[in-house]
């Protein structure tokens, strides 16, 4: 991202007003045109900016012109194609930096604009021709919005304030599509950023796996020793072992799933009833009408692999975290429509706190309530991720009656 500069410095130093420019996405690093992105997508409001403009002044001309540092480019135009020029030939290069609109009648009889190619017919023939500076809030002047004519015209003052509020609402425009720049490009360095964190996460679980299954499997060994028995003093310690290195194994199991979520989805038309029978067999649970863990069913258009990582993680969510006070009970359903489909799992457990559902989707974020189980706090990461990588999103929502239900989003695929 360009560095944001002062603006009476970058009146004064081309370097400087070029960088600014770059970053209302007016003007490239290369200083070959504008940057395509967020100039496209604020061209329409500020075409129709133009348009208003030149109706209201009654003139067949109207621009939003950017001054680089040796250039003039017009950004929206009405009446012409927009185009760019040398700064030496443009009109409103001339008068951009008074700080004052600049209202000429006939532009053949005014000696700042007569021998112009603007004007002379060289490039056009312009007569009456009427400017406002699009200054920012930080003094920065970008160009200005301006309106001309091919005959002489003396548009009444009513008409030239107006104008000035419209180059007030260019310049909210311009500011607009700056920011948004200036969130793309922080959201691309997160995305990033997240995406090497993931990579390495990834590499280091794949390697420590290796040496904790060597060490479990020595202690497996150990505890097998015939002498080794219950009254040893190592098979305490060979238990406690074991279990620490089990849940070792288990979070790095979670982190690796976490890693390999987001590449390339996909998709193939699933059933939802099908998936959800695999995760309770993997789960040993009880399937079906009446069971623990019952579906709906419904065609998808999902990842087979990375729907049932989701499922599986939202189940075992509800098995780690029953209530005390009644029988666990998961349901799986869904809808479809045009817009996509929607999956919600359902439970009758603890249930998640309201201020609390946003922030446990975060990476290894765990709650710590009394009763809960062990977990590496990715779960819930993980099924979000898998929703976003389809396109989609993932919230939660307490079930009626207590409880939490996922409702996870996958749009149509068009």
């Amino acid at each position: 991202m360009a560095r944001t500069l002062m603006a009476p410095a970058a009146l004064g130093d081309p370097i400087g007003r070029d960088q600014l420019l770059q970053e209302y996405g007016l003007a490239s690093p290369t200083g070959e045109g504008m940057l395509v992105t967020g100039a496209e997508q604020s061209m329409e409001p500020l075409q129709n900016l133009v348009e208003l403009a030149a109706k209201l002044c009654g003139v067949p001309y109207g621009v939003i012109n950017v001054v680089t540092s040796d250039e003039q480019r017009q950004v929206a135009a009405v009446g012409f194609e927009a185009a760019v020029c040398s700064r030496q030939d443009s009109m409103c290069a001339k008068v951009f930096l008074t700080g004052e609109r600049t209202v000429v009648p006939d532009a053949s009889l005014d000696p700042r604009f007569a021998s112009n190619p603007f004007v002379t017919g060289e490039i056009a023939a312009v007569r009456f021709y009427a400017s406002v500076p699009l200054e920012t809030a930080s003094g920065f002047v970008l160009g200005s919005l301006c309106v001309f004519s091919d005959s002489p015209a003396v548009p009444d003052a009513d008409k030239l304030d107006m104008l000035e509020i419209l180059a007030r609402q260019a310049v909210q425009l311009l500011e607009l599509q700056r920011r948004t720049l200036q969130l793309n490009s922080a959201l691309h360095e997160v995305r990033e950023s997240n995406a090497k964190l993931a990579e390495f996460a990834g590499r280091v679980s794949h390697d420590l796996r290796g040496p904790l299954t060597t060490i479990l499997g020595y202690v497996e060994m150990g505890e097998d020793d015939p002498g080794v028995d219950s009254t040893h003093p190592a098979a305490e310690y060979f238990q406690l072992i074991g279990a620490s290195g089990h849940r070792m194994l288990a979070m790095l199991q979670d982190v690796l799933k976490y890693s390999s979520v987001g590449g390339a989805i996909q998709r193939q038309r699933v059933s939802l009833q099908t998936v959800a029978g695999e995760v309770a067999h993997d789960l040993g649970l009880s399937f079906g009408p009446g069971s623990v863990l019952d579906s709906d069913d419904l065609k998808l258009q999902v990842d087979p692999g990375q729907l049932r990582i989701l499922l599986q993680n939202l189940v075992a969510n509800a098995v780690n975290y029953p209530s005390p006070d009644r029988e666990l009970k998961v349901r799986i359903s869904g809808m479809s429509n045009y817009h996509g489909t929607t999956v919600l799992v359902a439970d009758n457990g603890k249930g998640i706190a309201p201020e609390d559902r946003q922030r446990v989707l975060e990476p290894l974020v765990r709650l710590h309530r009394e009763g809960d189980g062990q977990g590496s706090g990715l779960g819930l990461a993980t099924c979000r991720r898998i929703a976003e990588a389809h396109g989609g999103e993932l919230s939660l929502k307490e079930t009626p009656g207590g409880g939490t239900t996922v409702v996870v989003s996958f749009p149509a695929e068009h």
